[in-house]
Protein backbone atom coordinates (compact mmCIF):
# COMPACT_ATOMS: atom_id res chain seq x y z
CA UNK A 1 0.00 0.00 0.00
CA UNK A 2 1.13 3.52 -0.68
CA UNK A 3 -0.29 5.70 2.54
CA UNK A 4 0.23 9.65 3.41
CA UNK A 5 0.17 11.13 6.48
CA UNK A 6 -0.70 14.47 6.96
CA UNK A 7 -0.31 16.74 9.92
CA UNK A 8 0.05 20.91 10.94
CA UNK A 9 3.50 20.60 11.80
CA UNK A 10 6.61 18.02 12.10
CA UNK A 11 6.65 18.00 15.96
CA UNK A 12 3.47 16.49 15.81
CA UNK A 13 4.97 13.58 14.25
CA UNK A 14 7.13 11.90 16.67
CA UNK A 15 3.23 10.26 17.94
CA UNK A 16 4.08 7.63 14.83
CA UNK A 17 7.28 6.24 15.31
CA UNK A 18 6.29 3.03 16.06
CA UNK A 19 3.36 2.28 13.58
CA UNK A 20 5.06 3.81 10.70
CA UNK A 21 8.09 2.04 11.38
CA UNK A 22 6.05 -1.54 11.61
CA UNK A 23 4.26 -0.42 8.03
CA UNK A 24 7.66 0.03 5.99
CA UNK A 25 9.28 -3.02 7.59
CA UNK A 26 6.07 -4.91 5.89
CA UNK A 27 6.96 -3.47 2.06
CA UNK A 28 4.23 -0.35 2.83
CA UNK A 29 5.49 3.01 1.15
CA UNK A 30 4.79 5.92 3.70
CA UNK A 31 5.18 9.27 3.09
CA UNK A 32 4.37 13.02 5.32
CA UNK A 33 3.28 15.93 4.42
CA UNK A 34 3.46 18.45 7.54
CA UNK A 35 5.04 22.64 7.82
CA UNK A 36 8.54 21.99 8.44
CA UNK A 37 9.03 25.93 9.33
CA UNK A 38 7.98 26.23 13.42
CA UNK A 39 9.46 22.49 13.90
CA UNK A 40 11.09 19.51 11.41
CA UNK A 41 9.77 15.87 10.93
CA UNK A 42 12.12 13.77 12.76
CA UNK A 43 15.11 12.46 10.34
CA UNK A 44 14.02 8.90 11.72
CA UNK A 45 11.99 9.11 9.03
CA UNK A 46 13.86 10.13 6.24
CA UNK A 47 16.14 7.64 8.10
CA UNK A 48 13.66 4.62 7.04
CA UNK A 49 12.72 5.77 3.21
CA UNK A 50 10.14 8.52 4.02
CA UNK A 51 9.73 11.06 2.21
CA UNK A 52 8.60 13.97 3.74
CA UNK A 53 6.81 16.71 1.81
CA UNK A 54 6.68 20.47 3.43
CA UNK A 55 3.33 22.64 2.81
CA UNK A 56 2.77 26.35 4.36
CA UNK A 57 -0.40 25.40 6.12
CA UNK A 58 -0.76 27.46 9.54
CA UNK A 59 -2.48 26.10 12.83
CA UNK A 60 -5.42 28.93 12.25
CA UNK A 61 -8.15 28.01 10.25
CA UNK A 62 -8.72 31.35 8.89
CA UNK A 63 -5.13 31.99 8.04
CA UNK A 64 -5.62 32.64 4.26
CA UNK A 65 -1.94 31.13 3.93
CA UNK A 66 -3.84 28.00 3.73
CA UNK A 67 -5.60 28.51 0.62
CA UNK A 68 -1.53 27.84 -0.83
CA UNK A 69 -1.34 25.09 1.68
CA UNK A 70 -4.20 22.94 -0.61
CA UNK A 71 -2.59 24.32 -3.54
CA UNK A 72 0.83 22.54 -2.73
CA UNK A 73 -0.72 19.48 -1.07
CA UNK A 74 -2.88 19.05 -4.29
CA UNK A 75 0.50 18.37 -6.64
CA UNK A 76 2.05 15.66 -3.43
CA UNK A 77 -1.51 14.08 -3.51
CA UNK A 78 -2.40 13.81 -7.62
CA UNK A 79 1.37 12.70 -7.76
CA UNK A 80 1.81 10.05 -5.38
CA UNK A 81 -1.02 7.75 -6.58
CA UNK A 82 -2.12 6.87 -2.59
CA UNK A 83 -4.42 4.25 -1.52
CA UNK A 84 -5.01 5.73 1.91
CA UNK A 85 -4.90 9.50 3.32
CA UNK A 86 -4.26 9.63 6.97
CA UNK A 87 -5.23 13.04 8.27
CA UNK A 88 -4.28 14.27 11.87
CA UNK A 89 -4.80 17.74 13.57
CA UNK A 90 -7.78 19.96 12.52
CA UNK A 91 -6.51 22.18 9.92
CA UNK A 92 -4.39 19.69 7.99
CA UNK A 93 -7.41 17.70 8.19
CA UNK A 94 -9.70 19.73 7.06
CA UNK A 95 -7.49 20.86 3.90
CA UNK A 96 -6.28 17.15 3.13
CA UNK A 97 -9.91 15.61 3.05
CA UNK A 98 -11.35 19.20 0.46
CA UNK A 99 -8.30 18.09 -1.69
CA UNK A 100 -9.32 14.14 -1.46
CA UNK A 101 -13.08 14.70 -1.64
CA UNK A 102 -13.18 14.23 -5.70
CA UNK A 103 -10.34 11.14 -5.15
CA UNK A 104 -12.57 8.94 -3.08
CA UNK A 105 -14.83 8.24 -6.34
CA UNK A 106 -11.53 6.17 -7.34
CA UNK A 107 -10.75 4.20 -4.20
CA UNK A 108 -8.71 6.43 -2.07
CA UNK A 109 -9.67 6.00 1.20
CA UNK A 110 -9.40 9.06 4.06
CA UNK A 111 -9.30 8.29 7.52
CA UNK A 112 -8.94 10.78 9.91
CA UNK A 113 -7.84 10.91 13.63
CA UNK A 114 -9.55 13.78 15.94
CA UNK A 115 -6.50 14.22 18.46
CA UNK A 116 -9.25 15.97 20.75
CA UNK A 117 -12.47 17.91 19.00
CA UNK A 118 -12.48 21.62 19.45
CA UNK A 119 -16.18 21.46 20.30
CA UNK A 120 -16.03 19.47 23.63
CA UNK A 121 -18.23 19.38 26.87
CA UNK A 122 -17.65 22.82 27.92
CA UNK A 123 -15.50 24.36 25.26
CA UNK A 124 -16.36 28.34 24.43
CA UNK A 125 -19.53 28.98 21.96
CA UNK A 126 -16.91 30.19 19.37
CA UNK A 127 -15.55 26.56 19.14
CA UNK A 128 -18.72 24.83 18.23
CA UNK A 129 -19.57 28.16 16.04
CA UNK A 130 -16.21 27.58 14.24
CA UNK A 131 -15.00 23.91 14.19
CA UNK A 132 -18.18 22.15 14.79
CA UNK A 133 -20.12 23.05 11.51
CA UNK A 134 -16.43 22.40 9.14
CA UNK A 135 -16.13 18.94 10.82
CA UNK A 136 -19.93 18.47 10.00
CA UNK A 137 -19.34 19.44 6.31
CA UNK A 138 -15.96 17.38 5.78
CA UNK A 139 -17.14 14.24 8.01
CA UNK A 140 -19.33 13.39 4.68
CA UNK A 141 -15.95 12.95 2.21
CA UNK A 142 -14.38 10.88 5.50
CA UNK A 143 -13.93 6.99 5.34
CA UNK A 144 -13.18 6.59 8.44
CA UNK A 145 -12.75 9.34 11.90
CA UNK A 146 -10.77 7.28 14.61
CA UNK A 147 -11.42 8.67 18.31
CA UNK A 148 -9.22 8.68 20.76
CA UNK A 149 -11.20 9.25 23.72
CA UNK A 150 -14.83 7.85 24.35
CA UNK A 151 -16.28 11.39 24.98
CA UNK A 152 -15.31 12.19 21.01
CA UNK A 153 -16.29 8.69 20.22
CA UNK A 154 -20.09 9.17 21.32
CA UNK A 155 -20.70 12.66 20.01
CA UNK A 156 -18.81 11.53 17.15
CA UNK A 157 -21.62 9.04 16.15
CA UNK A 158 -24.54 11.33 17.83
CA UNK A 159 -23.94 14.25 15.74
CA UNK A 160 -20.97 12.99 12.30
CA UNK A 161 -22.57 11.35 9.53
CA UNK A 162 -19.50 8.93 9.07
CA UNK A 163 -19.29 5.97 7.04
CA UNK A 164 -17.12 3.88 9.85
CA UNK A 165 -16.02 5.59 13.21
CA UNK A 166 -13.28 3.73 15.36
CA UNK A 167 -11.96 4.36 18.75
CA UNK A 168 -8.40 3.62 19.52
CA UNK A 169 -7.56 3.85 22.97
CA UNK A 170 -4.74 6.87 22.31
CA UNK A 171 -1.81 6.64 19.78
CA UNK A 172 0.16 3.95 21.77
CA UNK A 173 3.00 4.27 23.87
CA UNK A 174 5.86 2.32 24.25
CA UNK A 175 5.67 0.97 27.66
CA UNK A 176 8.70 -1.00 27.75
CA UNK A 177 11.05 1.82 26.67
CA UNK A 178 9.84 4.19 29.59
CA UNK A 179 9.47 1.32 32.27
CA UNK A 180 12.88 0.33 31.61
CA UNK A 181 15.02 3.09 30.77
CA UNK A 182 18.04 3.19 33.24
CA UNK A 183 19.58 6.41 34.37
CA UNK A 184 22.17 7.64 36.47
CA UNK A 185 19.86 10.17 38.21
CA UNK A 186 22.61 12.00 40.22
CA UNK A 187 24.41 12.92 37.33
CA UNK A 188 20.98 13.50 35.52
CA UNK A 189 20.12 16.10 37.33
CA UNK A 190 23.60 17.35 38.02
CA UNK A 191 23.54 17.70 34.04
CA UNK A 192 20.18 19.56 34.52
CA UNK A 193 21.47 22.06 37.59
CA UNK A 194 18.31 20.53 39.73
CA UNK A 195 20.03 20.22 43.28
CA UNK A 196 20.30 15.99 44.03
CA UNK A 197 18.12 16.05 47.00
CA UNK A 198 15.54 17.81 45.35
CA UNK A 199 11.61 16.74 44.93
CA UNK A 200 11.41 17.11 41.24
CA UNK A 201 8.09 17.74 38.85
CA UNK A 202 8.24 16.99 35.70
CA UNK A 203 5.41 18.32 33.10
CA UNK A 204 6.04 17.57 28.85
CA UNK A 205 4.30 19.77 26.49
CA UNK A 206 4.21 22.36 24.30
CA UNK A 207 4.38 25.69 26.12
CA UNK A 208 0.63 27.51 25.58
CA UNK A 209 -1.50 28.36 27.52
CA UNK A 210 -3.52 25.22 27.27
CA UNK A 211 -1.21 23.13 28.58
CA UNK A 212 -1.37 25.14 31.96
CA UNK A 213 1.70 25.04 33.30
CA UNK A 214 1.05 28.57 35.17
CA UNK A 215 -1.14 26.43 37.62
CA UNK A 216 1.68 24.19 38.93
CA UNK A 217 4.04 27.67 39.00
CA UNK A 218 1.37 28.99 41.14
CA UNK A 219 0.95 25.98 43.15
CA UNK A 220 4.99 26.54 43.92
CA UNK A 221 4.14 29.97 45.02
CA UNK A 222 1.85 28.99 47.38
CA UNK A 223 3.46 25.93 48.72
CA UNK A 224 7.02 28.53 49.17
CA UNK A 225 8.95 25.24 49.73
CA UNK A 226 12.84 25.85 47.87
CA UNK A 227 13.41 21.69 48.02
CA UNK A 228 10.63 21.58 45.04
CA UNK A 229 11.64 21.81 42.02
CA UNK A 230 9.73 22.01 38.54
CA UNK A 231 10.82 21.11 34.89
CA UNK A 232 9.32 21.63 31.76
CA UNK A 233 10.13 19.79 28.62
CA UNK A 234 8.65 21.72 25.45
CA UNK A 235 8.99 24.84 23.53
CA UNK A 236 6.57 27.20 22.54
CA UNK A 237 4.90 30.45 22.92
CA UNK A 238 5.31 31.12 26.40
CA UNK A 239 8.62 30.68 26.41
CA UNK A 240 9.65 33.73 28.12
CA UNK A 241 6.29 33.62 30.09
CA UNK A 242 6.72 30.99 32.22
CA UNK A 243 9.84 32.36 34.10
CA UNK A 244 8.53 35.69 34.23
CA UNK A 245 5.61 34.17 36.18
CA UNK A 246 8.36 32.06 38.15
CA UNK A 247 9.86 35.67 39.24
CA UNK A 248 6.71 36.76 40.44
CA UNK A 249 6.04 33.93 42.53
CA UNK A 250 9.46 33.51 43.87
CA UNK A 251 10.20 30.47 42.83
CA UNK A 252 12.06 31.51 40.14
CA UNK A 253 15.39 28.67 40.88
CA UNK A 254 12.88 25.88 41.08
CA UNK A 255 11.40 26.37 37.77
CA UNK A 256 13.45 24.94 34.93
CA UNK A 257 12.57 25.45 31.63
CA UNK A 258 14.66 22.25 29.00
CA UNK A 259 13.07 23.19 26.00
CA UNK A 260 12.47 20.35 23.04
CA UNK A 261 13.84 17.21 24.66
CA UNK A 262 14.99 13.84 22.95
CA UNK A 263 15.61 12.35 26.87
CA UNK A 264 11.69 12.10 27.55
CA UNK A 265 12.34 8.30 29.03
CA UNK A 266 15.50 10.02 30.93
CA UNK A 267 13.51 12.46 32.64
CA UNK A 268 10.79 10.56 33.58
CA UNK A 269 13.21 8.38 35.49
CA UNK A 270 15.38 11.43 36.80
CA UNK A 271 11.68 12.98 38.19
CA UNK A 272 9.44 12.63 41.31
CA UNK A 273 5.91 13.14 40.15
CA UNK A 274 4.88 13.81 36.59
CA UNK A 275 2.49 16.56 36.81
CA UNK A 276 -0.40 17.17 33.39
CA UNK A 277 -2.43 20.29 34.00
CA UNK A 278 -3.65 20.79 30.69
CA UNK A 279 -6.89 22.73 30.48
CA UNK A 280 -8.15 20.38 27.65
CA UNK A 281 -6.99 17.15 26.12
CA UNK A 282 -7.66 14.72 23.56
CA UNK A 283 -5.96 11.93 24.95
CA UNK A 284 -2.59 13.11 26.54
CA UNK A 285 0.00 10.80 25.72
CA UNK A 286 2.64 12.40 28.38
CA UNK A 287 0.66 11.57 31.18
CA UNK A 288 0.93 7.84 30.01
CA UNK A 289 4.69 8.13 29.06
CA UNK A 290 4.99 9.02 33.13
CA UNK A 291 3.02 6.42 34.22
CA UNK A 292 4.62 3.73 32.25
CA UNK A 293 8.38 5.13 33.96
CA UNK A 294 6.25 4.49 37.39
CA UNK A 295 5.64 8.51 38.39
CA UNK A 296 2.87 9.00 40.19
CA UNK A 297 0.65 11.29 38.26
CA UNK A 298 -1.06 14.81 38.85
CA UNK A 299 -3.13 15.47 36.85
CA UNK A 300 -6.33 18.03 35.79
CA UNK A 301 -9.64 16.66 35.13
CA UNK A 302 -10.23 16.79 31.44
CA UNK A 303 -11.92 14.18 28.94
CA UNK A 304 -8.39 12.34 28.26
CA UNK A 305 -6.96 12.67 31.32
CA UNK A 306 -10.79 10.31 32.08
CA UNK A 307 -9.51 8.00 29.67
CA UNK A 308 -6.92 6.47 32.98
CA UNK A 309 -6.81 8.85 35.33
CA UNK A 310 -8.20 7.52 39.10
CA UNK A 311 -7.95 7.59 42.50
CA UNK A 312 -5.69 4.60 42.51
CA UNK A 313 -2.81 5.91 39.84
CA UNK A 314 -3.28 10.03 39.98
CA UNK A 315 -4.30 12.98 41.93
CA UNK A 316 -7.17 14.35 40.04
CA UNK A 317 -7.65 18.32 40.64
CA UNK A 318 -9.78 21.38 38.73
CA UNK A 319 -7.51 22.31 36.03
CA UNK A 320 -7.84 26.31 37.65
CA UNK A 321 -7.46 24.93 41.53
CA UNK A 322 -4.26 26.06 42.70
CA UNK A 323 -4.70 25.11 46.09
CA UNK A 324 -4.98 21.78 44.57
CA UNK A 325 -2.42 21.15 43.05
CA UNK A 326 -0.52 22.54 45.87
CA UNK A 327 -2.02 20.13 48.14
CA UNK A 328 -1.80 17.44 45.84
CA UNK A 329 2.64 18.44 45.25
CA UNK A 330 2.85 18.44 49.50
CA UNK A 331 0.93 15.15 49.62
CA UNK A 332 3.30 13.58 47.75
CA UNK A 333 6.35 15.09 48.93
CA UNK A 334 5.93 13.72 52.62
CA UNK A 335 4.42 11.06 51.81
CA UNK A 336 6.51 8.17 49.99
CA UNK A 337 4.40 5.51 49.81
CA UNK A 338 1.91 7.10 48.21
CA UNK A 339 3.70 7.88 45.89
CA UNK A 340 5.35 3.86 45.37
CA UNK A 341 1.75 2.94 45.75
CA UNK A 342 0.22 5.38 42.81
CA UNK A 343 3.86 4.51 40.63
CA UNK A 344 3.10 0.58 40.51
CA UNK A 345 -0.82 1.02 39.69
CA UNK A 346 0.11 3.81 37.12
CA UNK A 347 2.14 1.52 35.28
CA UNK A 348 -0.17 -1.36 35.54
CA UNK A 349 -2.52 1.30 33.92
CA UNK A 350 -0.04 2.40 31.00
CA UNK A 351 0.14 -1.54 29.54
CA UNK A 352 -3.65 -0.77 28.39
CA UNK A 353 -2.24 2.07 25.93
CA UNK A 354 1.26 0.16 24.96
CA UNK A 355 2.01 0.57 21.40
CA UNK A 356 1.53 -3.43 21.37
CA UNK A 357 -2.03 -3.25 21.78
CA UNK A 358 -2.83 0.03 20.06
CA UNK A 359 -0.45 -0.43 16.45
CA UNK A 360 -2.46 -3.60 15.72
CA UNK A 361 -5.88 -1.80 14.99
CA UNK A 362 -4.47 0.55 12.95
CA UNK A 363 -3.18 -2.25 11.07
CA UNK A 364 -6.27 -3.81 10.51
CA UNK A 365 -7.84 -0.35 9.76
CA UNK A 366 -5.37 -0.16 6.74
CA UNK A 367 -6.21 -3.68 5.49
Amino acid sequence: MRILYTVNVGIAMQYFNSIIKELVDEGHTVDIVANEAPSRVADFYRDIGCRVYPVSWTRSPVDPGNIAAIRELKKIIHNGNYDIVHCHTPVAAVCTRLVCRPLRKDGMKVIYTAHGFHFYNGAPLKNWLLFYPVEKLCAHWTDVLVTINKEDHERAKRKLKVESILYVPGMGVDVKRFSDTVVDRTMKRKELGIPEDAFLLLSVGELNTNKNHRIVIRALGELKDSNIHYMIAGQGALRDALPELARECGVEKQVHILGQREDIAELNKTADVNVFPSLREGFGLAAIEGMAAGLPLICADNRGTREYADSDNSIVCRADDVKAFANAISALNKDPALRRKLGEHGQETAKRFDTGKVNPLLHELYK
